[in-house]
């Protein structure tokens, strides 16, 4: 599996010089050159990480964070943005908009691939728990389900509650499962 990282910057030399960078790394790379066409992309290919620049005309890159982050389809997305705006306040200001980190311009090519790696490993990982958590919420409702059937008698078919005494399977279900009772008798 090879992350897909989408590149958002109006200056295509910057585009290529990214793209020289992480072309060397085992990623797929898509660019976009200006806000809303990085909107429309995100959508539709759902990135593992976005590189965004700050500076571009029409939607500028906080705008564009802000979009990104409002939508339920690209919200999880990991968002680092690139700047030559070193001041406080417009750093502190990306992160309120939701980006993870940032990468000052001109690049160096080592804190890039350092900040990329963590970011996609971190995104990686809980996209892993997030199925983990999913499974195990289905399994356990499967052992909720299943674990009320177990102390059954063969003979009489009643069950056997947790302080040893005798119940009818209706009432024994109501109380150890979600099972929905549907009184009735066969022909």
């Amino acid at each position: 599996y090879k992350p897909l990282i989408l590149i958002v910057d109006d200056i295509p030399k910057n585009l290529q010089v990214l793209g020289g960078i992480l072309n060397k790394e085992e990623v797929k790379i898509a660019a976009a050159t200006r806000g809303e066409q990085a909107l429309n992309m995100a959508k539709e290919i759902n990135p593992d990480l976005i590189l965004l620049d700050i500076m571009m005309p029409g939607m500028d890159g906080f705008e564009t964070c802000r979009r990104l982050k409002k939508s339920a389809d690209t919200e999880e997305i990991p968002i680092i943005f690139l700047t030559a705006k070193t001041e406080t306040g417009d750093i502190v200001r990306g992160f309120a908009e939701g980006a993870v980190d940032y990468v000052t311009k001109p690049f160096n090519s080592a804190e890039l691939l350092a900040r990329v790696h963590t970011h996609l490993e971190l995104k990686r990982s809980r996209d892993m728990l997030k199925e983990l958590v999913s499974r195990l919420t289905e399994s356990l409702e499967q052992i909720k389900t299943l674990s009320g059937l177990i102390p059954i008698c063969a003979n009489c078919k009643k069950i056997r509650d947790d302080q040893g005494f005798w119940q009818q399977v209706e009432e024994y279900l109501e109380m150890h499962s979600d099972a929905p009772i549907k009184h009735g008798r066969c022909p």
